[in-house]
């Protein structure tokens, strides 16, 4: 029997693995820079001048960074309900901050995360020739929190990847095991 649950566990196990990284090489992964907590931030800096030198809008679709270039135009995807929006970094955020963005109140809304104040989040580029951009912009001086890398499109050799096996647990299978461990104990 122990034979049993431990050839389920390696097949389960290993279709996990497969899935996770057919997940990592998604067009998400490639285009991810960074990820981390958000806030947001609004009436008390609204009409006031950002970092940027233009007048922050509470309601407009902007964020403060610490690193990124003025204008750079960011996916913020809230990873709590898995809603996104598309925001324009034009403020600062202050180095010592811990967190990786401050939203717009209007981006917040947008992320449904006003009640919350605070969530965990995933920022992207649009395409990879932003991160290239990126790379050039901040030459030998990246900084460590941002992952920033070129995406080398992997050759295809004409293999095609092996399925693995998985077995449904149904019927008999299910019964059998369940009878098999129940006498077990």
């Amino acid at each position: 029997m122990k034979t049993l649950a431990f050839v389920f566990l390696f097949f389960f196990s290993a279709s996990v693995f497969a899935e996770r990284d057919d997940a990592l090489s998604s067009d998400e992964e490639r285009l991810k820079i960074q990820e981390g907590v958000a806030s947001y931030y609004g009436k008390r800096f609204h009409n006031r001048k950002t970092a940027s030198g233009e007048i922050f809008d509470m309601n407009e679709l902007t964020a403060a960074h610490k690193h990124l270039p003025f204008g750079t135009q960011l996916k913020v995807t809230n990873l709590k309900n898995g809603k996104e929006v598309w925001v324009r970094i034009n403020d600062r955020l202050p180095q010592s901050s811990k967190r990786v963005i401050d939203l717009s109140r209007g981006a917040a809304e947008a992320l449904d995360m006003v009640r919350d104040g605070i969530t965990k989040v995933r920022i992207e580029v649009s395409e990879e020739e932003v991160v290239m951009e990126l790379m050039e912009y901040f030459q030998d001086h990246k900084p460590e929190d941002l992952r920033l890398r070129p995406y080398e499109k992997p050759i295809d050799n004409g293999l095609q990847k092996p399925e693995i096996f998985t077995f449904p647990l149904k019927g008999q299978f299910v019964e059998n095991l369940a009878y098999a461990h129940k006498k077990q104990s």
